[in-house]
């Protein structure tokens, strides 16, 4: 695969991770959840070929970003392990997530969540997080990872490679009627 490829897919990654963060409101220790078809990074269909090294490129983009604000990054398997998420124990730890047992790979996990496997210092997979934000790159489905209430969000970025990006942060959901005000801090 072409350098140049994976350095657009990295500032991809980058430019739409800090325009999204950007708008999200966090604490440290938040998850981010992202899910993530290389194959259709490259222009194949979800699922078909995968690619480890645009898996890679978008894993090292997310990780510098996401660690820099002191956020956990949550790695999106595909349906063949239940969407199941791979962190790193510490996060796990942190929020008293039980485990489930699995190992990532390519054609059963996906090629993202096998490249956060094997990067990440400790890993280890969950079945759910609540995320306040997440990105999806190639139809992923990441929205069960979201806390309520989820609000799309545009940036100036739409793809990563040949890969249709949307991106949703969370809010606190509104609760009373006509007559009820709201904190804008919470939005």
């Amino acid at each position: 695969m072409e350098t140049a490829f994976l350095d657009t897919v990295k500032q991809e990654v980058k430019s739409a991770l800090t325009e999204l963060l950007a708008q999200t409101r966090y604490r440290p220790g938040d998850f981010v959840v992202i899910g993530c078809s290389s194959s259709e990074i490259i222009g194949q269909k979800i699922g078909s070929v995968g690619s480890m090294e645009a898996a890679e490129a978008v894993f090292d983009a997310a990780d510098e970003v996401i660690s820099g604000l002191g956020l956990f990054l949550a790695a999106q398997c595909c349906e063949h392990l239940n969407r199941a998420l791979v962190i790193e124990q510490a996060a796990a730890e942190w929020h008293r997530l039980d485990e489930v047992n699995a190992v990532p790979q390519m054609h059963a996990g996906g090629s993202f969540a096998t490249t956060a496997y094997q990067k990440m210092h400790e890993p280890v997979l969950v079945p759910e997080v609540k995320a306040v934000a997440g990105i999806d790159i190639g139809g992923t489905l990441i929205g069960m990872h979201l806390k309520p209430v989820a609000v799309p969000v545009r940036v100036s970025v739409n793809r990563v490679g040949e890969a249709i990006l949307l991106l949703a942060r969370s809010r606190a959901p509104y609760i009373g009627g006509e007559r009820a005000h709201y904190n804008e801090k919470l939005q």
